[in-house]
Protein backbone atom coordinates (compact mmCIF):
# COMPACT_ATOMS: atom_id res chain seq x y z
CA UNK A 1 0.00 0.00 0.00
CA UNK A 2 1.63 3.32 -1.28
CA UNK A 3 1.97 6.11 1.80
CA UNK A 4 -0.39 9.45 1.44
CA UNK A 5 1.65 12.06 -0.09
CA UNK A 6 3.23 14.44 2.13
CA UNK A 7 0.28 17.39 3.49
CA UNK A 8 -2.34 14.53 3.08
CA UNK A 9 -4.50 14.81 5.97
CA UNK A 10 -5.92 11.04 7.03
CA UNK A 11 -9.45 10.01 7.42
CA UNK A 12 -7.95 7.82 10.78
CA UNK A 13 -6.94 11.55 11.92
CA UNK A 14 -10.23 13.51 11.20
CA UNK A 15 -12.48 10.11 12.53
CA UNK A 16 -10.34 10.37 16.19
CA UNK A 17 -10.62 13.76 16.52
CA UNK A 18 -6.95 14.98 15.96
CA UNK A 19 -7.79 17.85 14.02
CA UNK A 20 -7.71 21.13 16.49
CA UNK A 21 -10.33 23.86 15.81
CA UNK A 22 -7.45 25.70 14.99
CA UNK A 23 -6.33 23.47 12.56
CA UNK A 24 -10.07 23.36 11.02
CA UNK A 25 -10.83 26.44 11.00
CA UNK A 26 -7.39 27.80 9.18
CA UNK A 27 -8.63 24.76 7.23
CA UNK A 28 -12.10 25.85 6.00
CA UNK A 29 -10.83 29.47 5.72
CA UNK A 30 -7.73 28.64 3.25
CA UNK A 31 -10.10 25.91 0.62
CA UNK A 32 -13.44 26.80 1.41
CA UNK A 33 -15.81 29.68 1.24
CA UNK A 34 -13.64 32.04 3.13
CA UNK A 35 -15.49 34.68 3.55
CA UNK A 36 -18.90 33.08 5.18
CA UNK A 37 -16.44 31.26 7.53
CA UNK A 38 -14.74 34.54 8.04
CA UNK A 39 -18.14 36.38 9.52
CA UNK A 40 -19.11 33.71 11.35
CA UNK A 41 -15.48 33.37 13.07
CA UNK A 42 -15.87 37.28 13.94
CA UNK A 43 -18.79 36.50 15.61
CA UNK A 44 -17.82 33.43 17.70
CA UNK A 45 -19.71 30.97 15.85
CA UNK A 46 -18.27 29.25 13.55
CA UNK A 47 -17.11 26.13 15.51
CA UNK A 48 -16.60 23.56 14.98
CA UNK A 49 -18.86 21.81 17.37
CA UNK A 50 -19.22 18.14 18.53
CA UNK A 51 -21.92 16.32 19.43
CA UNK A 52 -23.62 15.22 22.68
CA UNK A 53 -26.86 14.37 22.57
CA UNK A 54 -28.59 14.14 19.30
CA UNK A 55 -30.35 17.59 20.48
CA UNK A 56 -27.33 18.79 21.87
CA UNK A 57 -23.84 20.72 20.46
CA UNK A 58 -20.70 21.53 22.56
CA UNK A 59 -17.58 23.48 21.33
CA UNK A 60 -14.41 23.37 22.09
CA UNK A 61 -14.22 24.94 25.49
CA UNK A 62 -17.19 22.70 26.77
CA UNK A 63 -20.02 25.08 25.98
CA UNK A 64 -23.31 22.82 25.54
CA UNK A 65 -26.10 24.56 23.23
CA UNK A 66 -29.28 23.27 22.66
CA UNK A 67 -29.27 23.13 18.55
CA UNK A 68 -32.20 24.72 16.90
CA UNK A 69 -30.24 25.31 14.03
CA UNK A 70 -29.71 23.16 10.55
CA UNK A 71 -32.38 25.04 8.51
CA UNK A 72 -35.17 22.06 9.52
CA UNK A 73 -32.39 19.93 7.33
CA UNK A 74 -32.21 17.45 10.65
CA UNK A 75 -35.18 16.40 11.65
CA UNK A 76 -34.10 13.53 14.43
CA UNK A 77 -30.94 15.96 15.68
CA UNK A 78 -27.06 15.36 14.65
CA UNK A 79 -26.75 11.79 13.92
CA UNK A 80 -29.97 10.12 15.22
CA UNK A 81 -29.45 6.80 16.67
CA UNK A 82 -32.33 5.55 14.90
CA UNK A 83 -31.05 6.44 11.85
CA UNK A 84 -27.18 5.80 12.65
CA UNK A 85 -27.93 2.17 13.74
CA UNK A 86 -30.24 1.02 10.62
CA UNK A 87 -27.20 3.07 8.19
CA UNK A 88 -24.43 0.30 10.20
CA UNK A 89 -27.23 -2.49 9.13
CA UNK A 90 -27.13 -1.71 6.14
CA UNK A 91 -23.68 -1.27 5.44
CA UNK A 92 -23.47 -4.70 6.94
CA UNK A 93 -26.40 -6.35 5.23
CA UNK A 94 -27.71 -5.05 1.77
CA UNK A 95 -26.76 -6.49 -1.17
CA UNK A 96 -28.85 -4.49 -3.63
CA UNK A 97 -27.15 -2.36 -6.27
CA UNK A 98 -25.70 0.62 -4.76
CA UNK A 99 -26.20 3.17 -8.20
CA UNK A 100 -29.42 0.97 -10.16
CA UNK A 101 -29.44 3.27 -12.91
CA UNK A 102 -30.29 1.80 -15.57
CA UNK A 103 -32.25 -1.31 -13.62
CA UNK A 104 -34.60 -1.41 -10.63
CA UNK A 105 -33.60 -1.13 -7.42
CA UNK A 106 -35.46 -2.33 -4.38
CA UNK A 107 -35.15 0.52 -1.71
CA UNK A 108 -35.85 2.89 -4.70
CA UNK A 109 -39.49 1.04 -5.29
CA UNK A 110 -40.11 1.01 -2.09
CA UNK A 111 -39.73 4.28 -1.39
CA UNK A 112 -41.16 5.33 -4.44
CA UNK A 113 -44.45 3.25 -3.16
CA UNK A 114 -44.47 4.51 0.75
CA UNK A 115 -43.86 8.59 -0.35
CA UNK A 116 -46.79 7.88 -2.71
CA UNK A 117 -49.24 5.87 -0.22
CA UNK A 118 -48.38 8.54 2.47
CA UNK A 119 -49.35 11.70 -0.31
CA UNK A 120 -52.51 9.69 -1.18
CA UNK A 121 -53.90 8.79 2.28
CA UNK A 122 -53.91 12.89 2.64
CA UNK A 123 -54.74 13.52 -1.19
CA UNK A 124 -56.58 10.91 -3.10
CA UNK A 125 -55.82 12.21 -6.57
CA UNK A 126 -52.40 11.00 -5.95
CA UNK A 127 -53.22 7.22 -5.43
CA UNK A 128 -51.29 6.85 -8.99
CA UNK A 129 -48.62 9.72 -8.86
CA UNK A 130 -44.90 8.97 -9.94
CA UNK A 131 -41.82 9.80 -8.02
CA UNK A 132 -38.76 11.44 -9.30
CA UNK A 133 -35.68 11.25 -7.19
CA UNK A 134 -32.39 13.33 -6.68
CA UNK A 135 -30.22 14.81 -4.11
CA UNK A 136 -31.50 18.11 -3.12
CA UNK A 137 -34.02 20.52 -2.62
CA UNK A 138 -33.22 22.94 -5.47
CA UNK A 139 -32.77 19.66 -7.71
CA UNK A 140 -36.49 18.77 -6.79
CA UNK A 141 -37.54 22.01 -8.10
CA UNK A 142 -35.31 22.16 -11.01
CA UNK A 143 -37.21 18.79 -12.00
CA UNK A 144 -40.53 20.05 -10.97
CA UNK A 145 -40.45 23.17 -13.46
CA UNK A 146 -39.46 21.09 -16.11
CA UNK A 147 -42.11 18.81 -15.72
CA UNK A 148 -44.46 21.75 -16.00
CA UNK A 149 -42.64 22.82 -19.11
CA UNK A 150 -43.39 19.62 -20.51
CA UNK A 151 -47.10 19.30 -19.63
CA UNK A 152 -47.31 23.01 -21.11
CA UNK A 153 -44.64 24.03 -23.67
CA UNK A 154 -46.11 27.10 -25.19
CA UNK A 155 -46.41 28.79 -21.84
CA UNK A 156 -44.23 31.16 -20.92
CA UNK A 157 -44.08 32.16 -17.66
CA UNK A 158 -43.97 30.40 -14.28
CA UNK A 159 -44.92 32.23 -10.89
CA UNK A 160 -43.64 32.81 -7.34
CA UNK A 161 -44.33 35.22 -4.72
CA UNK A 162 -42.27 37.74 -3.07
CA UNK A 163 -39.90 36.76 -0.39
CA UNK A 164 -40.43 32.73 -1.53
CA UNK A 165 -37.39 30.25 -2.01
CA UNK A 166 -36.50 28.02 -3.85
CA UNK A 167 -32.97 27.53 -4.54
CA UNK A 168 -30.17 28.52 -5.76
CA UNK A 169 -29.58 26.90 -9.04
CA UNK A 170 -30.31 28.65 -12.18
CA UNK A 171 -33.82 27.74 -12.48
CA UNK A 172 -34.88 27.46 -8.65
CA UNK A 173 -33.16 30.57 -8.59
CA UNK A 174 -35.00 32.66 -10.84
CA UNK A 175 -38.06 31.88 -8.88
CA UNK A 176 -36.45 33.07 -5.58
CA UNK A 177 -37.05 36.94 -5.95
CA UNK A 178 -33.83 38.37 -3.75
CA UNK A 179 -31.64 40.37 -5.84
CA UNK A 180 -28.80 39.36 -3.71
CA UNK A 181 -28.93 36.40 -4.69
CA UNK A 182 -29.86 36.93 -8.46
CA UNK A 183 -28.47 40.19 -9.59
CA UNK A 184 -25.09 38.85 -10.44
CA UNK A 185 -26.19 35.63 -12.27
CA UNK A 186 -28.46 37.88 -14.42
CA UNK A 187 -29.67 37.17 -17.37
CA UNK A 188 -31.62 34.38 -15.56
CA UNK A 189 -34.42 31.98 -16.71
CA UNK A 190 -36.62 34.04 -18.74
CA UNK A 191 -40.51 34.21 -17.68
CA UNK A 192 -40.58 34.47 -13.64
CA UNK A 193 -42.69 36.69 -12.40
CA UNK A 194 -43.14 37.44 -8.89
CA UNK A 195 -46.97 38.24 -7.03
CA UNK A 196 -47.53 39.51 -3.50
CA UNK A 197 -47.37 36.66 -1.13
CA UNK A 198 -50.90 35.72 0.55
CA UNK A 199 -52.58 37.85 -1.85
CA UNK A 200 -55.41 36.13 -4.36
CA UNK A 201 -56.67 38.48 -5.88
CA UNK A 202 -53.26 39.82 -7.39
CA UNK A 203 -52.25 36.54 -8.14
CA UNK A 204 -55.37 36.93 -10.22
CA UNK A 205 -54.65 39.85 -11.82
CA UNK A 206 -51.25 38.85 -12.73
CA UNK A 207 -52.49 36.07 -14.62
CA UNK A 208 -55.62 38.15 -16.15
CA UNK A 209 -52.44 40.28 -17.39
CA UNK A 210 -50.23 37.92 -19.38
CA UNK A 211 -52.88 35.66 -20.03
CA UNK A 212 -53.85 32.30 -18.64
CA UNK A 213 -52.88 30.46 -21.57
CA UNK A 214 -49.03 31.89 -21.11
CA UNK A 215 -48.74 30.70 -17.37
CA UNK A 216 -47.10 26.81 -16.72
CA UNK A 217 -46.76 27.53 -13.44
CA UNK A 218 -47.73 28.97 -10.25
CA UNK A 219 -44.73 27.84 -7.52
CA UNK A 220 -46.13 28.28 -3.98
CA UNK A 221 -44.18 27.90 -0.41
CA UNK A 222 -47.12 26.89 2.19
CA UNK A 223 -45.25 28.50 4.29
CA UNK A 224 -42.35 30.63 3.90
CA UNK A 225 -39.17 29.82 6.10
CA UNK A 226 -36.62 31.79 4.51
CA UNK A 227 -39.02 34.73 4.21
CA UNK A 228 -39.37 34.53 7.85
CA UNK A 229 -42.26 31.93 8.75
CA UNK A 230 -44.58 33.75 6.80
CA UNK A 231 -48.20 31.90 7.04
CA UNK A 232 -50.27 33.06 4.39
CA UNK A 233 -54.30 33.87 5.31
CA UNK A 234 -56.66 31.15 5.33
CA UNK A 235 -57.99 30.43 2.16
CA UNK A 236 -55.19 31.50 0.33
CA UNK A 237 -53.56 28.10 -0.91
CA UNK A 238 -57.18 26.79 -1.35
CA UNK A 239 -57.76 29.70 -3.63
CA UNK A 240 -54.67 29.16 -5.56
CA UNK A 241 -55.59 25.70 -6.33
CA UNK A 242 -59.07 26.88 -7.43
CA UNK A 243 -57.76 29.80 -9.83
CA UNK A 244 -54.68 27.59 -11.29
CA UNK A 245 -57.63 24.76 -12.06
CA UNK A 246 -59.75 27.00 -13.78
CA UNK A 247 -57.15 28.02 -16.39
CA UNK A 248 -55.02 24.29 -16.33
CA UNK A 249 -52.23 25.63 -14.73
CA UNK A 250 -49.79 23.11 -13.08
CA UNK A 251 -49.10 24.22 -8.72
CA UNK A 252 -46.11 22.75 -7.70
CA UNK A 253 -46.38 23.22 -4.09
CA UNK A 254 -42.48 23.53 -2.78
CA UNK A 255 -42.67 21.95 0.83
CA UNK A 256 -39.26 20.93 1.36
CA UNK A 257 -39.17 23.08 4.57
CA UNK A 258 -42.37 22.51 5.79
CA UNK A 259 -43.38 19.41 4.42
CA UNK A 260 -43.36 15.61 6.88
CA UNK A 261 -44.23 16.92 10.15
CA UNK A 262 -42.26 20.01 10.50
CA UNK A 263 -45.85 22.16 10.98
CA UNK A 264 -47.62 19.71 12.35
CA UNK A 265 -48.83 18.31 9.04
CA UNK A 266 -47.50 15.43 6.90
CA UNK A 267 -47.75 17.70 4.04
CA UNK A 268 -48.87 21.84 5.00
CA UNK A 269 -50.04 22.51 1.49
CA UNK A 270 -52.50 19.69 1.65
CA UNK A 271 -53.65 20.82 5.13
CA UNK A 272 -54.40 24.13 4.34
CA UNK A 273 -56.45 22.73 1.22
CA UNK A 274 -54.37 22.59 -1.89
CA UNK A 275 -54.64 19.91 -3.91
CA UNK A 276 -51.21 20.29 -5.90
CA UNK A 277 -50.22 18.90 -8.96
CA UNK A 278 -46.57 18.35 -8.33
CA UNK A 279 -45.01 18.18 -4.79
CA UNK A 280 -41.36 19.26 -3.86
CA UNK A 281 -39.57 17.53 -0.61
CA UNK A 282 -36.00 16.97 0.54
CA UNK A 283 -34.51 17.91 3.79
CA UNK A 284 -36.44 15.79 6.49
CA UNK A 285 -36.63 12.29 4.16
CA UNK A 286 -32.43 12.45 4.64
CA UNK A 287 -32.61 11.72 8.39
CA UNK A 288 -30.16 14.55 8.65
CA UNK A 289 -27.45 11.73 7.42
CA UNK A 290 -27.56 11.73 3.35
CA UNK A 291 -28.71 13.94 0.73
CA UNK A 292 -32.10 13.07 -0.55
CA UNK A 293 -34.74 14.96 -2.81
CA UNK A 294 -38.41 13.84 -4.23
CA UNK A 295 -40.56 15.25 -7.05
CA UNK A 296 -43.76 13.93 -6.63
CA UNK A 297 -45.80 14.33 -10.04
CA UNK A 298 -49.28 13.44 -11.22
CA UNK A 299 -48.94 10.51 -13.14
CA UNK A 300 -50.15 12.15 -16.90
CA UNK A 301 -47.25 15.36 -16.34
CA UNK A 302 -44.79 12.72 -15.57
CA UNK A 303 -45.50 10.72 -18.55
CA UNK A 304 -45.59 13.64 -20.58
CA UNK A 305 -42.00 14.68 -19.67
CA UNK A 306 -40.98 11.12 -19.17
CA UNK A 307 -42.73 8.69 -21.38
CA UNK A 308 -41.73 6.50 -23.94
CA UNK A 309 -38.69 7.00 -25.86
CA UNK A 310 -38.42 10.21 -23.90
CA UNK A 311 -38.34 8.82 -20.47
CA UNK A 312 -33.90 10.10 -20.44
CA UNK A 313 -35.15 13.55 -20.90
CA UNK A 314 -34.44 14.41 -17.11
CA UNK A 315 -31.73 12.08 -14.83
CA UNK A 316 -29.20 12.29 -12.46
CA UNK A 317 -26.85 10.66 -11.10
CA UNK A 318 -27.01 9.89 -7.90
CA UNK A 319 -30.74 10.18 -7.71
CA UNK A 320 -31.86 6.97 -6.30
CA UNK A 321 -28.97 5.67 -4.74
CA UNK A 322 -29.69 2.82 -2.46
CA UNK A 323 -28.07 3.92 0.89
CA UNK A 324 -29.71 7.70 0.64
CA UNK A 325 -33.27 5.74 -0.75
CA UNK A 326 -32.72 3.25 2.30
CA UNK A 327 -32.52 6.59 4.95
CA UNK A 328 -35.22 8.11 3.37
CA UNK A 329 -37.47 5.18 4.20
CA UNK A 330 -36.10 4.88 7.70
CA UNK A 331 -36.76 8.71 8.22
CA UNK A 332 -40.61 8.01 6.87
CA UNK A 333 -40.80 4.84 9.40
CA UNK A 334 -39.39 6.97 12.38
CA UNK A 335 -41.66 9.36 11.76
CA UNK A 336 -44.78 7.28 11.08
CA UNK A 337 -43.92 5.06 14.17
CA UNK A 338 -43.43 7.86 16.74
CA UNK A 339 -46.27 10.16 15.51
CA UNK A 340 -44.06 13.12 15.09
CA UNK A 341 -45.83 15.73 12.89
CA UNK A 342 -48.74 15.52 15.49
CA UNK A 343 -45.96 16.00 18.29
CA UNK A 344 -44.92 18.52 16.31
CA UNK A 345 -47.86 20.49 16.44
CA UNK A 346 -48.32 19.60 20.20
CA UNK A 347 -44.79 21.48 21.12
CA UNK A 348 -45.24 24.20 18.22
CA UNK A 349 -47.94 25.20 20.01
CA UNK A 350 -46.41 25.46 23.62
CA UNK A 351 -42.98 27.27 21.86
CA UNK A 352 -45.57 30.07 20.28
CA UNK A 353 -47.50 30.51 23.52
CA UNK A 354 -44.32 31.09 25.09
CA UNK A 355 -42.42 33.48 22.62
CA UNK A 356 -46.14 35.65 22.20
CA UNK A 357 -46.18 36.14 25.65
CA UNK A 358 -42.47 37.32 25.69
CA UNK A 359 -43.47 39.23 22.33
CA UNK A 360 -45.79 41.22 24.61
CA UNK A 361 -43.58 41.81 27.75
CA UNK A 362 -40.67 42.53 25.75
CA UNK A 363 -42.07 45.05 22.45
CA UNK A 364 -39.00 47.03 22.51
CA UNK A 365 -36.86 44.16 21.60
CA UNK A 366 -39.39 41.66 19.85
CA UNK A 367 -41.55 43.29 16.76
CA UNK A 368 -43.22 40.02 16.09
CA UNK A 369 -43.40 36.35 16.91
CA UNK A 370 -44.82 33.68 14.37
CA UNK A 371 -44.78 29.86 14.57
CA UNK A 372 -46.37 26.65 12.85
CA UNK A 373 -45.35 23.42 14.58
CA UNK A 374 -41.29 23.20 14.91
CA UNK A 375 -40.54 26.44 12.51
CA UNK A 376 -40.60 29.19 14.89
CA UNK A 377 -39.47 32.98 13.90
CA UNK A 378 -38.35 35.85 16.08
CA UNK A 379 -38.79 39.27 14.00
CA UNK A 380 -36.61 42.04 16.46
CA UNK A 381 -36.71 45.47 15.85
CA UNK A 382 -34.30 47.51 14.42
CA UNK A 383 -31.46 48.08 16.66
CA UNK A 384 -30.88 51.55 15.45
CA UNK A 385 -34.14 53.53 15.86
CA UNK A 386 -33.86 56.59 13.41
CA UNK A 387 -34.92 56.38 10.23
CA UNK A 388 -31.96 55.68 7.81
CA UNK A 389 -31.84 55.62 4.16
CA UNK A 390 -32.31 52.72 2.03
CA UNK A 391 -28.69 50.61 2.04
CA UNK A 392 -27.75 51.62 5.05
CA UNK A 393 -31.37 50.57 6.70
CA UNK A 394 -31.13 47.29 5.60
CA UNK A 395 -27.24 46.96 6.68
CA UNK A 396 -28.63 47.38 10.20
CA UNK A 397 -31.54 45.30 9.79
CA UNK A 398 -28.91 42.52 8.65
CA UNK A 399 -26.71 43.59 11.76
CA UNK A 400 -29.69 43.29 14.19
CA UNK A 401 -30.41 39.76 13.34
CA UNK A 402 -26.68 38.47 13.04
CA UNK A 403 -25.92 39.76 16.59
CA UNK A 404 -29.31 38.61 18.04
CA UNK A 405 -27.97 35.10 16.50
CA UNK A 406 -24.79 35.79 18.44
CA UNK A 407 -26.16 37.01 21.59
CA UNK A 408 -28.52 33.46 21.24
CA UNK A 409 -25.66 31.88 20.75
CA UNK A 410 -24.48 33.13 23.90
CA UNK A 411 -27.20 32.51 25.73
CA UNK A 412 -27.05 28.96 24.83
CA UNK A 413 -29.11 27.95 21.85
CA UNK A 414 -27.96 28.04 18.18
CA UNK A 415 -30.70 29.24 15.47
CA UNK A 416 -30.95 29.95 11.96
CA UNK A 417 -30.86 33.55 9.86
CA UNK A 418 -33.61 34.25 7.93
CA UNK A 419 -32.09 36.35 5.04
CA UNK A 420 -35.08 37.37 3.10
CA UNK A 421 -36.22 38.91 6.16
CA UNK A 422 -33.68 40.42 7.28
CA UNK A 423 -34.35 40.90 11.04
CA UNK A 424 -35.70 37.40 11.32
CA UNK A 425 -34.50 34.84 13.78
CA UNK A 426 -35.39 31.02 12.91
CA UNK A 427 -36.01 28.16 15.53
CA UNK A 428 -35.98 24.46 13.59
CA UNK A 429 -35.71 22.29 16.93
CA UNK A 430 -35.44 18.16 16.14
CA UNK A 431 -39.06 16.98 15.82
CA UNK A 432 -38.15 14.43 18.50
CA UNK A 433 -36.52 16.88 20.88
CA UNK A 434 -37.36 15.77 24.28
CA UNK A 435 -39.48 17.67 26.37
CA UNK A 436 -36.73 18.39 29.15
CA UNK A 437 -34.39 20.10 26.07
CA UNK A 438 -37.59 21.66 23.92
CA UNK A 439 -38.36 23.27 27.84
CA UNK A 440 -34.52 24.43 28.49
CA UNK A 441 -34.32 25.49 24.67
CA UNK A 442 -37.17 28.15 25.65
CA UNK A 443 -35.91 29.17 29.47
CA UNK A 444 -32.59 29.78 27.10
CA UNK A 445 -34.56 31.68 24.42
CA UNK A 446 -36.59 33.68 27.64
CA UNK A 447 -32.88 34.53 29.63
CA UNK A 448 -31.63 36.31 26.36
CA UNK A 449 -34.59 38.52 26.08
CA UNK A 450 -34.94 39.04 29.13
CA UNK A 451 -30.93 40.54 29.63
CA UNK A 452 -32.07 42.20 26.00
CA UNK A 453 -35.36 44.24 26.75
CA UNK A 454 -34.63 46.90 23.82
CA UNK A 455 -33.50 45.70 20.10
CA UNK A 456 -30.43 48.23 20.59
CA UNK A 457 -29.19 46.30 24.01
CA UNK A 458 -27.76 43.65 20.77
CA UNK A 459 -25.23 46.28 19.79
CA UNK A 460 -24.77 48.21 23.11
CA UNK A 461 -23.65 44.20 24.64
CA UNK A 462 -21.69 43.45 21.92
CA UNK A 463 -17.78 43.42 22.15
CA UNK A 464 -16.46 46.83 20.84
CA UNK A 465 -13.62 44.63 18.99
CA UNK A 466 -16.28 42.18 17.18
CA UNK A 467 -18.44 45.40 16.31
CA UNK A 468 -15.72 47.00 14.81
CA UNK A 469 -14.36 43.62 12.87
CA UNK A 470 -18.26 43.05 11.80
CA UNK A 471 -18.25 47.09 10.25
CA UNK A 472 -14.77 46.52 8.31
CA UNK A 473 -15.59 43.25 7.13
CA UNK A 474 -19.49 44.84 6.29
CA UNK A 475 -17.41 47.68 4.09
CA UNK A 476 -15.08 45.64 2.54
CA UNK A 477 -17.50 43.85 1.35
CA UNK A 478 -20.15 45.64 -0.19
CA UNK A 479 -23.61 44.01 -1.81
CA UNK A 480 -26.62 45.19 -2.99
CA UNK A 481 -29.18 44.40 -0.20
CA UNK A 482 -32.92 43.45 -0.91
CA UNK A 483 -35.45 45.76 0.37
CA UNK A 484 -37.15 43.38 2.98
CA UNK A 485 -39.73 43.61 6.18
CA UNK A 486 -39.89 47.56 7.38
Amino acid sequence: MSALPPGFIPTSDVLAGRLSGADVRRLELAYGNEELLYGLDVLGLAGPFSRVTPWELEDERGVRRVNASGYAATPFGEMPPAITEFMQAFLRENRAMGLPQQSTGPWRAALQANLVRLLARELPSHADSQVFFCSSGTEAIEGALKFARAWRPKAKFQISFASGYHGKTLGSLSLTPNPEYQDIFRPLVPGALTSPYGDLDALRSLIRRVGPDNVGCVVVEPIQGEGGVNIPPAGFLRGVGELCRQHGITVIADEIQTGLGRTGHWFESAAQGLDADIITLAKPLGGGMTAVGATIVRAPIYKKMLGGLSSKRHSNTFGGGALAMAVGMKSLEYLIENDLPARSARLGEQGLARLQALQARFPRLLQAVRGQGMLFALQFQPMVGVPLPGPLKELVFEATAILALRELHGAGVMANLSLSSKRTVRLTPALDMPQDVFDTMFDRVEAFVQTHPNARDLLTRTPPQVTARLAAFAASKPKKRTPSDG
